[in-house]
């Protein structure tokens, strides 16, 4: 039998009904992530499911960094799993009118120089397949994964690009490029930053975050200066308004302290602390409340608790798109939920699965000579009161057949997940059509 006959089929979806279909003017709407069982035994789709598809009714007061977002990670025991998890969550804090684009980049085994638009060549190296949530028009990126199941992010960010130099969206890219652990990670981006990054330690400030399924890190960075520290809490909440690291870390430039004394932006009393000498705050500055379902140790946390805490937070503050990655170790494939749009009370988290022939919809990248994705532009314009319920609907069905799916096989990759998001991106436009 072949390998694909034991996966289930997440691919093409139902149709509106005849009535429906004239009303919107298409003659179908793919609608989010039918199974299609073929092998007998297993568990189909119910006939309440089959007729959600088949049968659709119509329808803070301190600064935030300009590509920051708010990052929540939740680690075991609070993540609701027999296996070890870890749940990542972050709202980009753009406007609604700042386009963003989610594309795939994928695996290079050539070590070919990189040159960022800014004119820094960054050497070569072989690289991984990525997914990455990034500003329409930069080379870099604010939050995305790669196929070894690491994520980054940034929760803040300051400073111009500087010509010659790498930022902090370019790090991002080029740590999922180059890492396959969160703290093989931190190694690179701190190599980076010491190489690559501007002299003045005011030129660029960022802190990111950098998950894997067995760690989740704090980097923060200041021009050529960094430190790192490794989460031991079991949640974590990051507002986007500075340094996420104070006086203890694990790895940093080698004699930190000395060398932010040298710079003058340290006067060598007391304890070393990297956001006050190096942001002018205390990293507990850059903390702030979990909105909903703050995570106990009963974990109890999981897919559906993250995307309800990000539509909590501060719904009347616009967001940018959001980002959600399920990180499960013991072979598990990782699944990464993006919107693709702005503001999350308002948008669909559409899943992403690394596989070798992985594709994802054109319409969340930005055409030649254009200024949006389609699929932004089409949401701008959207009647969330005529469809918001429907598209809420297939999202939560869509989650419960991709965590069944995740559930019930092994870490191989099938085919039939190849598209996934793709058909999920061009089954949401035609509903705001």
């Amino acid at each position: 039998m072949d390998k694909h006959d034991d996966c289930k089929h997440l691919d093409r979806m139902g149709h509106l009904s005849e009535s429906e279909q004239n009303e919107k003017g298409e003659s179908e709407t793919a609608i989010a992530c039918e199974s299609k069982w073929k092998r007998d035994g297993r568990r189909p789709l119910t006939n309440q499911t089959r007729r959600q598809f088949s049968e659709s009714s119509s329808p803070s007061e301190r600064k935030m960094s300009a590509n920051g977002g708010e990052t929540f990670v939740v680690l075991p025991p609070c993540t609701e799993s027999s296996r070890k998890q870890i749940i990542f969550g972050r709202n980009g804090t753009g406007s609604a009118e700042q386009v963003s684009e989610v594309i795939f980049v994928p695996a290079n085994p050539e070590s070919e120089t990189v040159s960022l638009p800014s004119g820094c060549e960054i050497e070569g190296v072989a690289s991984f397949a990525a997914i990455l949530n990034k500003p329409a028009g930069t080379w870099g990126a604010e939050s995305g994964s790669n196929e070894k199941a690491v994520t980054i992010a940034l929760s803040y960010s300051e400073g111009p690009v500087v010509d010659g130099k790498v930022s902090a969206l370019d790090l991002v890219r080029l740590g999922l490029a180059r890492s396959d652990s969160a703290s093989g990670a931190i190694d690179t981006l701190g190599a980076l930053v010491e190489k690559h990054a501007p002299e003045d330690r005011n030129a660029l400030k960022a802190a990111f975050v950098v998950c894997d399924p067995a760690a989740v890190w704090l980097l923060n960075v200041a021009g050529k200066l960094w430190a790192a520290q490794q989460v031991q809490e079991s949640s974590i909440a990051l507002a986007a308004t500075g340094f996420t690291i104070g006086s203890a870390f694990d790895r940093s430039t080698e004699g930190l302290a000395a060398k932010a004394q040298e710079a003058g932006a340290w006067d060598g009393a007391g304890d070393f602390s990297f956001s006050d000498a190096l942001g002018g705050s205390p990293a507990s500055a850059a903390t702030r409340s979990w909105p909903l379902h703050e995570p106990g140790a009963e974990g109890a946390f999981g897919l559906k608790q993250m995307f309800e805490c990000l539509r909590a937070v501060d719904p009347s503050a616009p967001t940018g798109p959001s980002q959600v990655s399920v990180l499960t170790a013991e072979g598990v494939l990782a699944c990464h939920w993006f919107t693709a749009t702005p503001q999350v009370e308002e948008s669909v988290f559409k899943p992403f699965i690394f596989t070798p022939g992985a594709k994802i919809s054109p319409l969340t990248r930005v055409p030649e000579g254009e200024s949006q994705t389609l699929l932004h532009r089409l949401h701008s314009n959207r009647k969330w009161e005529l469809v918001g319920s429907l598209l809420s609907s297939l999202e939560a069905t869509c989650m419960d057949e991709v965590n069944r799916f995740l559930s019930e096989h092994s870490g191989e990759a099938c085919q039939e997940l190849d598209e996934l998001m793709k058909d999920c991106v061009e089954a949401e436009v035609k509903f705001y059509r």
